[in-house]
């Protein structure tokens, strides 16, 4: 009797446990299988089917990372063995002991057996790639339904983060192509950016953090899982390619430990493999894509500098038809591309299975090499700990060119006291103390660390600069009492990083120029173009101040810990009939604009009074309330005043017109945000309602940030304007273009009724259809005509450079006398000799010595006394332009008073 109950027991037991791993397939929840011509899930149907798998899973745990820009769960399914599930805490802790490398060399030995590596697999960050996002749907239903032995193995020896990156953007992006019953008419042009703000940007933020995507993963990656592979997933390959993948091309980043280049060679190894193995033709690598690992702010970028390995694939697919384009050069097999796809018809299918391939590569790799990524990571943290408590000297280009040019005067100098020294160290090199010249040089030493003072006149922006570091797992330290450090005192709030941390290539990534090495297709031949950025060092872009400190040092010092924000500490408001507001500090806007909401009058200084420069603010005692508010809730430091100062003007909040065209413009997004971040209210405005005129009875500013303008080039320069017929109706007043018929009159007219039109970067252009007397300053006459400097005399990428600034002028109010901006081949202008008396002035230029601050600056005498931004009266209205990008992906928080400035009549 006992041996029959304890059969019916068992198989009671057996079916519950087949019946809970009854995994329902994609097609069995949507309809249809993933991979089907003329079908997109969108991110309800995901988000439903990633909670049913893990209802019925015991293997798929599923949790939300947070939430999106719209409001949505960020979903994370965490994959592996169900023994292993109960133990996720216990591996993760062993990730961040190994990954931060505070322990000693034989407790990372033990930790790196008794882990599990962690591998990262993301979908979906750019929401019209979207093969991405439907591929997360079929990897999650293959590694928890599959029972074979490979897919065991994989459970059991690794854990598997599989994260969607942009849930807002799929639910656009599917919805927009499903919504036609006609499935040949469906299409991808959605009239919005796929996230809320950025668009495409949403992979340009993952070290300033700044969208709630971006702070979700960055807090996943660095102060919570540290995986010790990062798997983002895009698309679209070369032409004539299926996939681009690593290894990619040169340059890499100086400051990354040699382990992460060799580390993406074993991990590309093993894809490429693997594709050949499984006759998936049309791999290609290194020189055969453009992608690089130089620049940092990628979901797959950012990990280099946190020593982990970051993996990008760029594939093709579509579920409309697709066909691989025939590229003569790439049918030819070479290290590149060792196995040329055959041209032709393309099922999206296949690029799913694709994806799913390379995904087991990398959890195959993960599984034969686990110990030793485990231990590699922590090897790498603890050589950053090393390197950051000892004298290093990073090898920058610049390095290499001053020990050539240190020999090079040398020899010339031999040569002219000794003819016989013609030939003087060629034979065999260069003598050994021209490498100690520059590499025992002390003044080219990595600091050991950085102290940014807490009485720095915008300390709350450098709070948020710091905040961004921590949500990338940077080490940071906040004194609790005035200390002393190299005969220099600081004040108690400061805060310290110190680069003796696991994490210093990022460290020193925000705070140290990069030095981009002159890259061209051959000497003399035209440059070769970075992935991105060429320099983008956050602390210049912020505008923050800081110290670096050269020795190791102590102090008060408290620990923050991991993941921990910082904040301003509040204070109380000061007494007085009256109070300041400094003008330097970009939180003083946030609390101008509190104030003007709840109707209480404010002023601007006309001179320097109380330590605070002119263009400050004045408020009188009816507005105590809303800022005895902002003291405690935000730290905003207020100044006492007796009375209103001499000569103040009263100043009142702009109808603000933000413009945006149909499919939605980056810039711009980046522009909302920051608007929406200072409390300033905008409209958008689009080129219909620009051509009806009549501007003046709604607006008093309009901004044009980047492409929109005739002739500024950019997406918006071509067509891509949909029939109004084919579209909702709610989106047809966003459809045209700016001409110059119909549009810069109207803005003529906005500006002569007193109108007031601030211009950025590309949109510059409106300068020369307004005929102002300003002209190009990058040209050169060539046989009497004049004509764009090439690319071999002048290229300046992404790049941080200086200016001088005119901070005499109520636009530059609170701006020093200098200023870093991010320069990408931006305009610059020249005035014309009668231009002042026209009304023209200069704002910021170029000075006499090279400018380059951070990146790369080819030709850059070209810029010398070049003006960067000017002003310009137009009937009785005002018109800006700012060719550098002085709002640049909500980071240039040194440069953000350039535009606030504007926005007070």
């Amino acid at each position: 009797m006992m041996k029959k109950l304890l059969v019916i027991l068992l198989l009671i037991l057996g079916s519950v446990h087949s019946f809970a791993q009854n995994i329902p397939s994609p097609k069995d929840h949507l309809g249809f299988d993933i991979g089907e011509p003329y079908q997109l899930a969108n991110f309800s149907q995901t988000e439903a089917y990633f909670k049913k798998v893990a209802e019925v899973s015991d293997r798929v745990t599923y949790t939300s990372i947070g939430k999106t820009e719209f409001g949505k769960d960020q979903p994370m399914l965490i994959i592996t063995s169900p023994s292993n599930l109960p133990k996720l805490q216990e591996y993760k802790e062993i990730s961040q002991k190994l990954g931060r490398a505070e322990i000693s060399l034989e407790e990372a030995k033990k930790l790196s057996k008794a882990g599990k590596p962690i591998v990262w697999i993301d979908g979906g960050l750019h929401a019209n790639e979207v093969v991405g996002a439907q591929q997360l749907i079929e990897t999650l239903y293959q590694l928890a339904s599959r029972n074979d032995e490979e897919t065991l193995r994989i459970l059991d020896e690794v854990i598997i983060l599989l994260v969607h990156a942009n849930p807002d953007g799929m639910e656009i992006m599917s919805n927009w192509y499903m919504m036609n019953e006609d499935p040949a008419k469906r299409n991808k042009n959605i009239p919005v950016l796929y996230q809320k703000y950025v668009g495409h940007d949403n992979n340009r933020d993952f070290y300033m953090n700044n969208m709630k995507e971006a702070t979700n993963i960055s807090l996943q990656q660095y102060v919570e899982w540290l995986p010790q592979i990062v798997y983002n997933h895009h698309q679209s390959g070369p032409a004539g390619t299926v996939v681009a993948g690593p290894p990619y091309r040169d340059p890499f980043n100086h400051v990354f430990d040699p382990l992460i280049i060799t580390s993406l060679d074993a991990v590309g190894a093993a894809m490429i493999n693997r594709l050949h193995v499984e006759d998936k033709p049309g791999y290609t690598r290194l020189d055969g894509s453009v992608f690089s690992t130089w620049w940092n702010g990628g979901l797959r970028t950012t990990p280099y500098y946190h020593n982990m390995i970051g993996i990008l694939t760029e594939i093709v697919g579509d579920p409309s038809p697709y066909s691989i384009p025939l590229v003569p050069d790439r049918l030819i097999p070479n290290n590149g591309t060792p196995y040329p796809v055959t041209p032709g018809p393309w099922p999206f299918r296949r690029s799913i299975d694709y994806s799913v391939s390379m995904n087991y590569a990398i959890l195959n790799h993960a599984v034969r090499h686990g110990d030793e990524l485990l231990f590699n990571f922590y090897l790498m943290g603890k050589n950053s700990i090393d390197r950051g408590n000892t004298d290093t000297w990073t090898r920058y280009p610049k390095f290499a060119q001053a020990i050539q040019e240190s020999f090079e005067s040398s020899r010339k100098k031999a040569e002219a006291e000794d003819e016989d020294a013609a030939y003087y160290g060629f034979r065999s090199g260069l003598p050994i103390q021209f490498y100690d010249s520059v590499y025992q040089d002390p003044s080219k030493r990595d600091p050991r660390g950085y102290i940014i003072p807490s009485d720095q006149p915008d300390f709350y922006s450098a709070t948020k600069f710091v905040n961004a570091l921590i949500k990338s797992g940077v080490l940071v330290h906040q004194a609790q009492s005035d200390f002393t450090v190299q005969g220099k005192s600081y004040p108690k709030g400061s805060l310290i990083v110190k680069t003796a941390q696991a994490f210093r290539p990022h460290v020193l990534d925000m705070f140290e120029p990069q030095d981009h090495p002159n890259d061209f297709l051959y000497p003399g031949g035209p440059p070769i173009r970075p992935y991105d950025a060429a320099g983008w060092t956050l602390a210049f872009q912020m505008g923050i101040e800081y110290d670096r400190i050269m020795e190791g040092f102590e102090g008060p010092f408290e620990r923050i810990a991991y993941g921990q924000l910082v904040s301003p500490e509040s204070s109380t408001l000061p007494s007085g009939s009256g109070f300041l507001l400094d003008a330097r500090a970009n939180d003083s806007f946030i609390a101008v604009n509190e104030l003007l909401k709840a109707k209480v009058k404010v002023y601007r200084t006309s001179s320097a009074i109380n330590g605070l420069p002119e263009g400050s603010f004045y408020v009188p005692s009816a507005g105590r309330k809303v800022l005895e508010g902002l003291v405690k809730s935000q730290g905003i430091k207020v100044k006492s005043a007796p009375s209103q100062p001499s000569g103040a003007k009263e100043i009142k909040p702009s109808r603000i017109a933000l413009y945006d065209y149909y499919g939605g413009s980056m810039p711009s997004g980046w522009t909302r945000w920051i608007l929406e971040q200072f409390n300033f209210d905008y409209s958008l405005v689009f080129p219909q309602e620009i051509d009806a005129g009549n501007l003046n009875e709604k607006y008093d500013v309009i901004l044009f940030i980047g492409p929109g303008i005739p002739g500024s080039g950019g997406r918006y320069g071509s067509g891509g304007q949909p029939n109004p017929q084919d579209i909702p109706e709610e989106y047809r007043s966003m459809i045209g273009r700016l001409s110059l018929e119909k549009s810069v009159p109207q803005l003529k007219d906005f500006l002569e009724k007193g109108g007031q039109i601030l211009t950025v970067g590309a949109a510059t252009t409106l300068a020369y259809h307004l005929d102002l007397p300003v002209s190009n300053a990058l040209l050169e006459v060539d046989g009497g005509k004049e004509k764009s400097l090439s690319g071999e005399k002048y290229y300046i990428p992404g790049s941080i450079l200086e200016i001088q600034v005119d901070n005499s002028k109520a636009i530059t109010s609170g701006m020093g006398t200098t200023a870093n901006v991010l320069f990408n081949n931006s305009p610059v202008f020249k005035l014309a000799p009668d231009a002042a008396l026209k009304g023209i002035k200069p704002l910021a230029w170029f000075g006499t010595e090279p400018p380059l601050k951070s990146g790369w600056a080819w030709g850059q005498e070209y810029l010398k006394n070049g003006v960067a931004a000017f002003e310009a009266d137009f009937g009785k209205g005002k018109f800006y332009a700012f060719g550098p990008e002085i709002t640049f992906r909500g980071q240039s928080y040194g440069t953000f008073k350039m535009l606030f400035n504007g926005l007070y009549r």
